[in-house]
């Protein structure tokens, strides 16, 4: 039985893999969100808010987690980190197990997964797409966003795989440092080179 492409799509912070993730989806590539499912797993009724209270409490409220108080608490202390992650990885897993399951019938699936190499998520798929743009691109999205300052910005740096070595781990890098067009040019492309070297492969 013949199962899709499994590929993992990766980047750093500011580097526009969300942007890259909505082009595959557009063009009809089914995409795991990672981010997407861990926002409603602690969103309202969310199924991890309990374990996350129970965790750590006070971080939730009638909305669900509250990301800001739950961040403070867990911002620049890996054991809290470490638990939390403890608590949502393994949900988040299945979660991608069940979305597997329902697009088994199709060519190929994007995960869409911030920390693929941190992680070690890397040796469970086919192909690893990262996501890149030039340094200074990068840091300019990052600090225009809400709440973010130098020192929140430098430290999930540190947290995170340097740029240039997700680059030479990578099966393919798709540059988000140029026009929307380009880049989506880039991903379509990548899809058809994709599709036909793995129907390739899966030919008898």
């Amino acid at each position: 039985m013949t199962r899709p492409l499994i590929i993992g799509l990766t980047g750093s912070i500011g580097m526009g893999k969300s942007t890259v993730a909505a082009m595959f989806e557009a063009a009809g590539v089914p995409v795991f969100d990672a981010d997407a499912e861990v926002r409603a797993m602690q969103g309202p009724g969310g199924a991890l808010v309990p374990a996350i209270e129970k965790a750590f409490p006070g971080s939730t409220d009638e909305n669900g987690v509250a990301r800001d108080k739950l961040g403070a608490l867990v911002f620049g202390d890996p054991e809290k980190l470490a638990r939390l992650e403890a608590i949502v990885h393994p949900a988040v897993a299945a979660r991608r197990e069940a979305f597997l399951i329902e697009h088994v019938g199709a060519p190929m699936v994007v995960f869409d997964i911030p920390l693929l190499f941190e992680k070690g998520g890397a040796e469970a798929v086919d192909q690893v797409i990262v996501v890149s743009a030039p340094a200074e691109t990068q840091r300019m999205r990052v600090l225009a966003r809400p709440g973010m300052t130098e020192e929140k910005f430098a430290h999930i740096l540190e947290l995170q795989v340097p740029d240039s070595q997700k680059r030479a781990r990578a099966d393919h890098v798709i540059d988000t440092g140029t026009t929307l067009e380009k880049t989506e040019d880039a991903v379509i492309a990548l899809i058809a080179e994709l599709g036909d070297s793995y129907s390739a492969r899966q030919a008898p």
